[in-house]
């Protein structure tokens, strides 16, 4: 009977070990959305002064009011280098209809000027550093990851929040009901 139980401890224990794992990659890797009941606060967003490209102050509460869709980014990450392109379509096609996307870079002034030597970017870009990770954290970046993308309704509660890479359709889903 001993000799059994030994047999069938190690794969019980390697099953439980890979269960474990399975959810912790699940959880912290696969989660790419989170619900958010607009509960959150966005004062603070709308309270901060962060300088844009050129290195002008920028009051972000000018954007109070308006949808915004609020990326979180850094140029050497490479999602958020790749969905880009796809946040400036939808920056122009939006802006008459009270729908702002804004990019706020984990980064220097300087970081984002060499960027822009390489990229076109339709939409205003803000040097945050660190202080952006407080804000972002604050606004349901519980697990720190780049990118990370909030959509604010007009009333300054948060619509929704999405982890990693985003795209123009899947953005679109949550501001056709906002709108």
């Amino acid at each position: 009977m001993r000799h059994f139980f030994n047999k069938i401890k190690t794969p019980i224990f390697y099953l439980i070990l890979m269960m474990t794992l399975g959810f912790a990659i699940r959880y912290f890797f696969l989660n790419t959305q989170v619900e958010d009941g607009g509960k959150q606060s966005t004062q603070v967003l709308f309270a901060a002064n962060f300088p844009d490209e050129n290195g002008h102050p920028q009051a972000l509460e000018k954007y109070a009011g308006k949808t915004v869709i609020l990326n979180f980014w850094a140029s050497w990450c490479e999602p958020c280098r790749e969905e880009m392109p796809e946040l400036s379509q939808l920056h122009t096609e939006y802006k008459d209809r009270n729908v702002v996307v804004l990019g706020m870079a984990i980064e220097d002034v300087a970081a984002i000027n060499g960027f822009l030597k390489e990229t076109k970017v339709s939409y205003p870009l803000f040097a945050a550093d660190m202080q952006g990770m407080e804000i972002a954290s604050s606004l349901g970046n519980n697990k720190g990851v780049l990118p990370f993308t909030v959509i604010i309704k007009s009333d300054g509660t948060l619509a929704k929040t999405y982890f990693g890479r985003v795209t123009k359709p899947l953005l679109e889903q949550t501001l056709k009901t906002l709108m």
